[in-house]
Parts: C-alpha cells; structure tokens; sequence
C-alpha cells in the first residue's frame, strides 16, 4: 500500500458498564464495531478517517481485587475472536483500531495479568502495548519492567502506511521518560488509551488531561490521538470519568476535543503527516527531539522502582506498597548522589 500523508482520526469513548465476566466482553465489541462503522461511514463524505481508536478498559476493568480473580474471570489471550473482528473490520474499511485495553494473560508469564492494547490494520495485529507504568497500589496488572525475563520492546513503534505510530496506556504519560522513548523509536503519531478519572481529568482546577496530552506533542513534535473513558459512576465505580478526548497537533495545538462529561462520544480530527516531516525537517530551533543531551541525565543511570521482582510472585496492592516502599528509599539515594 502507498503511503498515506494526510487522513483524519477519530477518538471514541465509551460510557457502558463494566463485564463481571469475560462472556460479556463480546457485546462490548459489538457497540465497538457499530462506532466504527458510524465514524468511517457517517464521514466518508467530508472526512477519510484512517485511524480509530478507543480508551482504557474497553473491554473489562480490573473490578477484582486481586490477580487469581482476574484471570478466572476476565483476562483473555491476544489474539483471540474480538481481535480478529477488529482485523475484519479494518480489513473491510482498510483502516487501524488502537483497541481499547484488554486484560491479558500469556502462558509465557502464567499467573500473571497484562493491562494491554493492540492495534489492528486490515492484515492483523500490528503491535502490542503492554502497560508499563500501572497504577499502583490498586492496579494488580504486571509491569513488563517488572519481570526479569521479559524479551519482548517494552515501546514498540509501528512502521504502517499511515505513519509510525507509538502507544502507551494512561498513567504512561505521567512519565515523560515513556513517551519520549516512543519518539526516539520513531513515532510520530502517539497514541493515549486512557481511563483518567476525576479529579484530574478535564476542568479545572487541575485539567492534567489536556495538559499532558498538549505537553507530551510538543516536547515530542508528534501528533496525539488520546482516547478517554467517558462512564458514568453508576457503570465504573468507583470513580467517574469526564471523557475529554481529543486530537492535538505537533505544536500543542488542540484540533478537536470532546466536551467534559459527554459520556459516549466519537471526536474526530485531522493528521497532516506530510506538515509533520516538513516542520521535524525544517525547525533548527524548538526542536526538542534533536536537542535532546542523553548523557546530560546522570540519575538515570540509576534504578529507582525495583525491577525484575515479580517473575514468581503474585501481584498485590501490599505487594505493590512494599515496591513503592524500596523506590522511595531509592529516590532519597540518588537525590544525594549515592548508587
């Protein structure tokens, strides 16, 4: 296929209550599949939409305490029957589906659960994001980071004809260190599977939403696409989420975005890659990405939260205060300068 510079992308969220058991994730998909259709089909007139995407827990959210509950009842294998209907789909629109997350299991790691997206074009899955910065002491999902042998890019970038795009999932972009990696693979779309809750979502007086999505495209000069969760309190508890999602350009520029609080929603925007080389191309000044001194950060060279410790053990939000623990102890050595 020909490279595609210029297309529109839409961002969908969603406000359906959550499954108790992996059996209801099919009809999650179905509601899916019919907001693709009505994007793709209800624009083709005016827009060519070439991306779509959905938010964090699209499928199931993690409503049980604990990891043994998660895999009896909702943690499912990539691929499986939802991912192949999002590559019929994409196939028969020749579009890409950032999924929203699945709850994941993998018999490489047994026992234990990842948070993760896909995104699907029309020939199958072209990557797969694993969450890597969960949210801890709730989130019982394992970190990549976490297991010692884990093998696989921990921020892979998709070389596709519409752009390289880059994911990362929520609390990601709370570390700026995440998405930078995802530029310096090559990424110039970046993608944002969210369910951000209140208070920090859309409206001030915090509106960290917008902030980070503004802030992370134009420290990396990359196009973002963030997809939020829009549930009511009643189908998410026990928080609400404000939705919010939105398009922003490479210079921190919003070019669509969803009303606060609008529950179910699709907002589309455009891609201009062609306009994203050419200025990535061009700028001498505020470009970040090639000023960037790597060797200039020498407390990177130091671990803070503990890595490679999860390989055998089970997740638990005491487990995960303990690591909290160590990385505070962590944080305070190499704020003196101390290995």
């Amino acid at each position: 296929m020909s490279p595609i510079d210029r297309f529109y992308a839409a961002a969908c969220q969603l406000d359906m209550p959550n499954p108790t058991h992996r059996d209801e994730i099919s009809g999650r998909v179905e509601r899916m599949l019919e907001m693709i259709d009505q994007t793709v089909i209800g624009y083709e007139p005016v827009f060519d939409i070439r991306l779509v995407v959905f938010p964090e827990f699209a499928h199931a959210a993690p409503i049980y305490p604990t990891v043994e509950e998660l895999l009896d009842k909702l943690a499912v294998p990539i691929p499986n029957e939802h991912t192949q209907r999002y590559q019929e789909k994409a196939k028969q629109f020749g579009i890409y589906i950032q999924t929203g997350t699945f709850l994941e299991t993998d018999t490489r790691w047994p026992g234990h659960v990842f948070n993760t997206t896909c995104l699907i074009g029309p020939d199958g899955i072209v990557s797969k994001y694993r969450k890597v910065h969960t949210w801890t002491p709730w989130e019982v999902h394992t970190s990549p980071h976490d297991l010692a042998d884990y093998n696989e890019p921990m921020f892979p970038v998709a070389d596709t004809e519409i752009g390289k795009i880059g994911t990362a999932i929520c609390y990601d972009w709370l570390f700026p260190e995440a998405i930078r990696q995802l530029s310096l693979g090559g990424a110039e779309l970046l993608v944002r599977i969210s369910a951000y809750m209140d208070p920090w979502g859309t409206t001030l007086p915090l509106d960290w939403w917008t902030t980070v999505n503004r802030v992370r495209a134009l420290e990396n000069m990359a196009f973002v696409v963030a997809a939020n969760q829009a549930a009511s309190l009643r189908n998410y508890p026990p928080f609400s989420w404000p939705g919010g999602s939105m398009i922003v350009d490479y210079d921190g520029r919003v070019l669509a975005q969803a009303e606060p609080g609008a529950g179910e929603k699709i907002v589309v925007g455009p891609i201009d890659m062609a306009s994203l080389r050419a200025e990535r191309q061009r700028r001498r000044g505020h470009n970040m990405l090639a000023h960037l001194r790597t060797e200039a950060y020498p407390a990177y060279r130091h671990p803070i939260y503990p890595a490679g410790g999860n390989n055998d053990g089970t997740i638990t939000v005491e487990s995960n205060e303990a690591s909290l623990r160590q990385a505070q102890e962590a944080l305070k050595r190499v704020s003196r300068g101390q290995p």
